[in-house]
């Protein structure tokens, strides 16, 4: 292995001033409701607005700012997500009736949960299709009660027409004017105008993030995500513009944002960082994309794919593109991604929009243990058992055994009243 372009460190930093800030939004929300979410709009945003849930005319308005074309490619974004969607949910099946022994049957239901929030970030650039992304999979599962909010336009007391108009499609059932942690603390405990929900899920800034941190066991949530990440395995077979754009769609994200090359030729890797540079030259995002490239940008030559592969493993990244001749010749080995882009033709940026799989991905190395938010993200198995009078009386000495082992009688006797 060689490094050809070195990244800094990106540590987990021990930040005790964001988590004090973010426990005293939290609790300043919890002993002033409304009136708390009223005072961070107009500090943060510069939103004055003083009901907090959107109104119907105020999704109508959006509507009639959006473009023909616009609302098309919202249409059939959501169209690609949600069929997706459902077809993941119909291989998520009820199981019935299995027996262990004679007389003792198991189960379990799928079960989705009763509410939940879709928290949909505002920040330097209006990301409407992450309210297609969270809302619909929601909806498909049969969330009886789709919460979602975002910040207002910074000076503005409105949501951004597009974000609006996305939520409106996706099936929100309830829209609300409000961000930041203050938002997740109020849909985790409750205030006048909003009532707590079950689940929280959806991407934000580090103070988002903490909230969610900090409010979860109250509420359920996704995942704690950070700054976005690309890994590219690529050979010589590949475009070296095609990667570098690739590297740079994420790279404009946030200048913590991390894209990394793997490559099993030197020469490749060369023209990838010259052609990263002839973007950079005309790319309109190129303020945050520099940053992120020049600080968190990598590029490394190996000298196989199954080091290649090793390596991509032990990032685990967000997203994953397989960006050589033969696919195949290496798919089998990777496990630790948020979600796997194969081949040239598969841009990472077309599952950000459109293609359907979610694009709500778990990042610093977190696709160790979890996968993205999908339909499942927003259902509970829960298990069931039921048992004949002979099975109750057969398996009681069983557990009346295990019981006094343990030392707690009461569990044994619970068992030997069966008999």
């Amino acid at each position: 292995m060689k490094v050809i372009k070195q990244s800094k460190e990106r540590t987990a930093e021990d930040n005790r001033a964001l988590r004090d800030a973010v426990t005293a939004i939290i609790d300043n929300v919890c002993a002033r409701g409304d009136e708390a979410l009223h005072k961070y709009n107009e500090r943060f945003d510069a939103c004055k607005r003083t009901c907090l849930r959107v109104s119907r005319e105020e999704i109508e308005e959006a509507y009639d700012q959006m473009t023909d074309q616009e609302l098309l490619d919202l249409k059939e974004a959501k169209a690609n997500i949600e069929g997706f969607a459902a077809a993941q949910r119909g291989t998520v099946t009820e199981l019935k009736n299995y027996s262990p022994q004679p007389g003792i049957y198991l189960g379990h239901r799928i079960i989705p949960v009763s509410s939940c929030c879709c928290y949909v970030p505002g920040g330097g650039y209006p990301l409407y299709s992450t309210a297609l992304m969270l809302i619909t999979p929601a909806k498909v599962a049969g969330v009886k009660r789709v919460a979602a909010c975002s910040p207002t336009v910074k000076g503005t007391s409105k949501i951004h027409y597009k974000t609006l108009v996305a939520m409106d499609l996706a099936g929100a059932d309830e829209i609300y004017a409000v961000g930041g942690a203050q938002a997740v603390a109020a849909f985790s405990y409750g205030t006048e105008e909003i009532k707590p929900v079950d689940m929280i899920v959806g991407p934000g800034n580090q103070y988002v993030t903490e909230a969610k941190r900090q409010c979860y066991g109250q509420i359920g949530i996704d995942f704690v995500a950070g700054p976005s990440e690309v890994l590219v395995i690529a050979d010589d077979k590949a475009d070296s513009k095609t990667i570098a754009a690739d590297l740079l769609a994420q790279a404009e994200h946030d200048p913590n944002a991390k894209g990394i090359l793997v490559t099993t030729d030197g020469d490749f890797a060369k023209n990838v960082i010259a052609d990263v540079e002839a973007e950079l030259a005309v790319l309109s995002t190129a303020g945050i994309a520099r940053k992120s490239w020049e600080d968190y940008g990598e590029v490394i030559v190996v000298d196989s794919l199954k080091e290649a592969a090793a390596i991509s493993n032990d990032y685990a990244p967000e997203h994953l593109e397989v960006n050589i001749e033969t696919p195949d010749d290496i798919v089998e080995q990777l496990y630790n991604y948020g979600s796997l882009f194969i081949g040239g033709n598969t841009a990472e940026v077309f599952g950000d929009y459109a293609s359907g799989t979610n694009h709500t991905l778990p990042t610093v190395k977190a696709s160790r243990y979890t996968g993205g938010v999908w339909v499942g993200t927003f259902l509970k198995t829960c298990t069931h058992q039921s048992m004949s009078l002979e099975a109750s009386k057969a398996i009681a000495p069983l557990v009346a055994r295990m019981a006094y082992g343990e030392g707690l009688e009461g569990h044994a006797k619970a068992a030997e009243a069966r008999k």
